[in-house]
């Protein structure tokens, strides 16, 4: 998986999306690091998100999909 991403749309600021992130964060009384932490939790998805992806990519169906 060699491709990057492309630049996101205007609409979509990166920095505003952390920043409401951590804002949220805040106010659910989640702490940025830690096991439960922001960061855990956000690295976590990702991965998870990623590694699906390059799992149907690979297999050529989706997860649950009664064709594979």
């Amino acid at each position: 998986m060699t491709e990057t991403l492309e630049p996101m749309a205007d609409e979509v600021n990166q920095l505003e999306l952390a920043q409401q992130l951590l804002a949220q964060a805040k106010e659910q009384g989640i702490e940025l690091m830690g096991p439960n932490g922001l960061l855990g939790q956000l690295t976590k998805n990702v991965l998870e998100t990623a590694l699906d992806a390059e799992m149907t990519e690979h297999l050529g169906y989706e997860k649950n999909d009664p064709a594979g």
